[in-house]
């Protein structure tokens, strides 16, 4: 299967590094080094994964995420200059599945990498080939065409929060700890980082509820996790 990620980033040397880094696991690598030849990129071009830095000239890489999540789903790994928590939440609210922060190694930026783009590949395939839609009091998921409708009117998620929405819709009244969710939408190792997860379900419930403060879909179990509501 030919994979192909899309690097924004000013710095060329590195861009060069991660390039070289990605072809030789057999991953195809294109560059851009402002925020605007990104976005561009981006929206015309056909990505199983983006690497975005955030500090980007002409345009930085949360305005860049937040054009791209307005019509493209895929996977976004955010890069990050230094471990500033509130970078990296902004980015996960925008909608980036996953960050890293510089320095980092290229054996955990190939992982990563590897691992998103295996996440995006198998769900959008599992999607399309086995599984159905789900219908509530308000609210429709299509998961051939991964789209949603509350109240009759398509409400546009990111691939991710699709993801979410769908796990815990399917398994209607059960719940689940930030752990298992983590491991199950982003089939990845828990890594003890509760943002990830608290972020999208606040932008997945902000989306898809009247209020976001009171949510009748998604559920908060204090002490244990979340679960989507039984009596819908």
């Amino acid at each position: 299967m030919d994979r192909t990620v899309l690097i924004i980033d000013d710095d060329k040397e590195l861009c060069n590094l991660l390039r070289k880094c990605l072809e030789n696991e057999g991953i195809t690598a294109q560059l851009a080094y402002t925020g605007a030849d990104g976005l561009k990129q981006g929206l015309d071009g056909n990505y199983h994964l983006i690497v975005l830095d955030v500090m980007l000239p002409e345009m930085n890489g949360f305005d860049v995420l937040s054009e791209l999540r307005k019509t493209n789903p895929v996977p976004v790994l955010m890069l990050t200059a230094k471990d500033n928590e509130l970078d990296k939440v902004s980015g996960l609210r925008l909608g980036a599945d996953d960050y890293l922060t510089k320095p980092f190694s290229i054996n955990e930026f190939v992982a990563r990498t590897h691992s998103l783009i295996r996440r995006y590949t198998t769900l959008n395939n599992h999607h399309h080939s086995t599984e159905r839609s789900l219908h509530f009091k308000g609210l429709n998921i299509d998961a051939n065409n991964r789209t949603v409708e509350v109240g009759g009117i398509p409400v546009e998620l990111t691939g991710k929060e699709f993801d979410l929405l769908y796990f815990l819709a399917s398994h209607k009244g059960q719940v689940f700890t930030k752990k298992q969710i983590y491991r199950q939408v982003w089939n990845d190792d828990y890594a003890f980082d509760d943002n990830n997860v608290m972020a999208y379900m606040s932008k997945l419930r902000k989306k898809i509820e009247a209020d976001a403060d009171k949510p009748i879909y998604i559920q908060t179990v204090w002490g244990v996790g979340y679960r989507f509501s039984q009596e819908v």
